[in-house]
Order: structure tokens, then sequence, then C-alpha cells
């Protein structure tokens, strides 16, 4: 059973919401990050990378950036940018894009489902890139950021849900990318006790986006316990910020590669090798993946059409017959000497929000062959985690961005 609570929520004063809203801190490089925040002194960015407060010769990540970012939440805090709401509650989370909704809650997630595996995961975290988000939320005493969470669609939560949004959300902006974000408040005894039930009904919660700050959250929950040795397990720093999506309201995009060069062949070598594993048409049109098993390759200026052979799936695990492996396996690794993605620097990726068309700029510049991708579904990603896998580096890009500053947890 899954513990998902609702909290009192550090927010934005409404009038100030879509000023305050900011895209994930990780979006930006510190000259973009900068930038933002000089376009919008408002934005939650300027807490979430406080080293735009500094001048460039200050390290990122040195001890007075973090204290920075303390600073600049409480004074927010005292100056009415945000408000605290007193009760304990759930909030409706809907994001529009494109004329597609997608709409969840946010609320917060138990650290010991974390440890325990109720709340499952599919990529492995890096220690070295947990340490900035780890001390960001200690020193702040805050989670700032919620962790992108997915669960199979559970009919009383949506009832509830289904019957909020017919009413006047607490926030409703359309931000600069045109993304509209919309939020109400669950507060009423009877739907936030119905929720929380519905919830300990469900024994398997999924990270569908934010491995990395949910462990650097988790962390920071385990380091607190240690330091108060008679702790309850009820103390905020055990849960953690989430947004919790029904699998059924998210659509995850294809996440695409492009190669630097062909590992030393002609094009005449490279499209014999690539034949032997894949039924190879040229088409006249960019190749966007209808079904899985097909992708889409862009070369010396055209684009062609592979269909992988079915023996290539035979056998396979939920990992293994993954679009994602199935390329690595059979393509990039033995064909043009991509051994770990993770650490090839003749290998890019490129999330599908990019289009097409930034394939063939990249293939026809800096690279030299880009493969669109068939996406990865949410049951493809919720089968890897139930059996305990993990899933090849880049292997889903989610849209819309869950915006930070708009929910704000308190430890």
């Amino acid at each position: 059973m899954a513990e998902i609570k609702p909290f009192c929520c550090v927010r934005p004063a409404a009038h100030l919401a879509a000023r305050v809203a900011a895209l994930p801190y990780d979006v930006y490089n510190r000259e973009e990050a900068k930038k933002e925040v000089q376009r919008e002194p408002l934005s939650f960015l300027k807490i979430d990378r406080a080293e735009t407060s500094f001048a460039d010769s200050v390290d990122t990540y040195a001890p007075e950036v973090y204290e920075k970012a303390k600073e600049l939440l409480e004074k927010d805090i005292a100056d009415g940018v945000y408000v605290t709401d007193e009760d304990r509650a759930y909030y409706i989370y809907q994001l529009v894009m494109d004329g597609r909704s997608q709409t969840g809650l946010v609320a917060c997630s138990s650290v010991d489902d974390y440890v325990n595996n109720v709340i499952k995961k599919h990529e492995n975290t890096r220690a070295d890139k947990e340490v900035d988000r780890i001390t960001h939320v200690d020193t702040c005493s805050a989670q700032t950021g919620p962790i992108f969470l997915a669960y199979r669609s559970n009919e009383a939560i949506n009832k509830i849900t289904n019957k909020y949004i017919k009413t006047e959300p607490l926030y409703d902006f359309t931000a600069r990318d045109g993304v509209s974000h919309r939020v109400w408040k669950i507060s009423k005894a009877e739907d936030v006790e119905c929720i929380y039930r519905a919830f300990q009904e469900i024994d398997r919660i999924y990270i569908a986006d934010g491995h990395h700050r949910a462990a650097s959250a988790v962390k920071v929950g385990l380091k607190r316990r240690r330091e108060n040795a008679g702790f309850t397990g009820k103390e905020e720093f055990n849960y953690f910020l989430s947004a919790l999506f029904p699998h059924d309201e998210l659509m995850i995009m294809d996440y695409n590669r492009t190669v630097r060069d062909l590992n030393g062949l002609t094009q005449d070598e490279f499209m014999e090798k690539v034949s032997e594993k894949f039924a190879v048409k040229e088409s006249d049109v960019p190749v966007a993946p209808d079904q899985k098993g097909v992708f889409g390759m862009y070369t010396g200026g055209k684009w062609y059409r592979l269909t992988a052979r079915p023996q290539l799936f035979e056998g396979k695990d939920a990992v293994g017959s993954l679009d994602v492996s199935v390329l690595q396996d059979e393509l990039l690794g033995p064909v043009l000497g991509i051994g770990d993605p993770r650490t090839d620097s003749r290998i890019d990726f490129v999330g599908g929000i990019r289009g097409l068309e930034e394939l063939e700029r990249r293939a026809d510049n800096d690279m030299c062959v880009s493969f669109s991708m068939y996406p990865t579904s949410i049951d493809e990603l919720f089968d890897v985690a139930d059996n305990g896998l993990l899933m090849p580096p880049k292997s889903t890009w989610f849209e819309p961005k869950l915006r930070s500053g708009l929910f704000i947890h308190k430890i």
C-alpha cells in the first residue's frame, strides 16, 4: 500500500503564480538561468538556481549559493509572494499543451515507500548529481520541485478529481511557452480521506521523471532521521513533494538519437550493415515512426524508414524488447561503435519536443546520422519497473514539464 498524504502547502499568492512558476532547474544552463531571472525577478528559478544572484566567478555549488536560496525563499514568504495554507490538502494540477490535458494530484509521498520499493524506479542515479539537490533541500528545509510519479488509474480518485475541475481554480494561467496551468485545492475532509484510502489500496507507484530529485529528497529525509534519534516517522522530513498522474493521462514523447560519424564506414558499407538487421526503405518525407519496431534514419541528406526484423525481439525481456534497446544493441553498438551511450561523446540525445527538423539539422552539421524513435509506452515503463529492471539512458521524454515554485513542502 502507498501512503500518499495531504500537506500544508506553501504556494504563490494567486495573482503572482504565473510570474513565480518556473521550468525545472536542470532545464537551464547557468547563463540561461541568469537571463531568465533577469527577465522575471519573481521566478522561482532565482531560488532553485541561486547562483544567478552571484558573479560568474562564484562556484555554482558554493555554500553561500545555498544560503542565498534559503534567504530568498524566506524573504519571499515574508513579503507575501507566497502564502502558507494552514490545512492539510491535496492539490489538483492540470497542464494543457497543444490542446491535450493531463491532470494529477500534488501530495507528499513516503520516504519508506521509496526505500521499500512501493515507489518503483527504472533508472540508476549518480551520487554526484544528487549532491546539489540534497544540499539545496537540506539548507532550505523545503522541497520545491515535485517528483513526477505515475500510478494505474483509480476510479475513486478520478471521481473526486473530475468533481473539482468543474469548479473555479486557485490558479489558471498560460506560461510563455503556451502551456496552460490550473490548480484546485482539495481540503474537504471526506474527499481528503477518500483519496488517502484509495492510494492505500494501490501497491505500486512509479517514478516517471525525476529519479535524481527523488533520491535526493529521500536522502535528506534519512539524514534527518539520523540527526533526530527520537523521530516518530510522522515528521515532514519523512515525506517528499510529488505530483502523481494516472497512467492514462500521460503522454511519453520520443527521445531521439544523433551520432557524430559512421565509425569509419563508408555510406554504402554503413547502409549494407543496417540492412542486415532492418528492412530499409528510402522516404521522400521525414520519418516519424508510427509503431513499435519502426525507426526513422536521416543521413546523407536522405530519410529512411527502418523496420526491425522480427527476430530482433525474440526472447527479449522487458528491457531488451524496448525500441531504444533494439537500436542500441543491433545498430548503435555493433555498427556505429557506441559502447556506453551514457558516456560516449559521439552520441547525443534530442527530445521529441524539438521535432524532426532538429535531427536533420544536427546530421547536416555537427553530427552524421540521426534516428527518430517510436515513443516508449507507459505500460513498457511499468513493466520494466515491475521486473526490477533499469531502462537504457534517455528512454522517455515527458511533456509538458511540471513547474517548480507552485507547490513547496517545508520539512
